[in-house]
């Protein structure tokens, strides 16, 4: 049975319910256990939410270390956490479980009365209600986006004159033509890096399911194995930020 993501046609927009709700899920995960582990502050006697969220932010701020001087990138370090952070519990949302509803026909498949959208003809539907947001693409390009569009805005703000004549003087203005792929390819690698990965553990959750218990085996590799995935999609995801941040405020006696 093919799993279908609940669309909802809103003034011509179709608009994935589960990955919007998937998104504020994950938002008010993150502000949560951002909020516990500030509660109560503690020298002496931090709680183990507090240790955690301090080793995070000596993670970021080593990231950050690698990809300029810190002195510059330490702005950006609510960036990085709020990235790393975000993305890891995003990853881990569609690991543990999965909500499916079904119905009979177009007909009968509404939400709140409001009739899901669906194409193509179906014998039975299958709405997929919890996923990882990062399993979408348009949520993993829309991060992506933003990343790309800040470290040009920071470059513009920050670095004028040399960023612009990265582009005219890098070696010189025939390679602008490249520079310009550059530009598109960065959002599209960064975005759909992360989506396929963890789109592909998704699926083949799928399939250690449809074994049945001869699967259990499998599915407790397997989760370990996505948990570490997540992970280091997080962290890649995070470090490629800052180092095309560094590319475009930094600027490179070379250039």
């Amino acid at each position: 049975m093919e799993h279908l993501a609940p669309l909802l046609n809103l003034g011509g927009f179709r608009l994935d319910l589960s990955a919007l709700f998937m998104i504020v899920l994950s938002s008010l995960v993150v502000l949560i256990l951002c909020r516990l582990a500030v509660r109560n502050l503690s020298v002496e006697n931090p709680g183990k939410l507090q240790n955690f969220l301090e080793w995070v932010v000596e993670f970021v701020q080593g990231i950050i270390g690698q990809a300029m001087d810190f002195k510059k990138g330490k702005p950006y370090l609510a960036l990085g956490l709020t990235l790393i952070l975000y993305i890891f519990v995003s990853n881990m949302l569609g690991l543990p479980i999965g909500i499916v509803t079904e119905a009979h026909d177009a007909d009968h498949a509404t939400f709140f009365g409001m009739h899901l959208f669906v194409t193509g003809e179906h014998e039975h539907l299958a709405f997929t209600w919890w996923k990882s947001p990062t399993a979408d693409a348009s949520m993993t390009m829309a991060l992506a986006l933003i990343v790309i569009v800040l470290s040009h805005v920071q470059g513009l703000r920050h670095n004028t004159k040399h960023y612009l004549q990265h582009y005219t003087h890098n070696p010189n203005v025939v390679f602008l033509p490249i520079h310009l792929i550059e530009i598109v390819s960065k959002p599209l690698t960064l975005g759909l890096r992360l989506f396929g990965n963890i789109f592909a553990g998704e699926v083949m959750i799928g399939v250690i399911l449809g074994m049945g218990w001869v699967g259990i085996p499998a599915m407790l590799l397997w989760q370990g194995f996505s948990i570490f995935v997540g992970a280091i999609q997080s962290f890649v995801f995070t470090m490629l930020t800052m180092v095309y941040i560094s590319q475009a405020i930094v600027h490179e006696e070379s250039h």
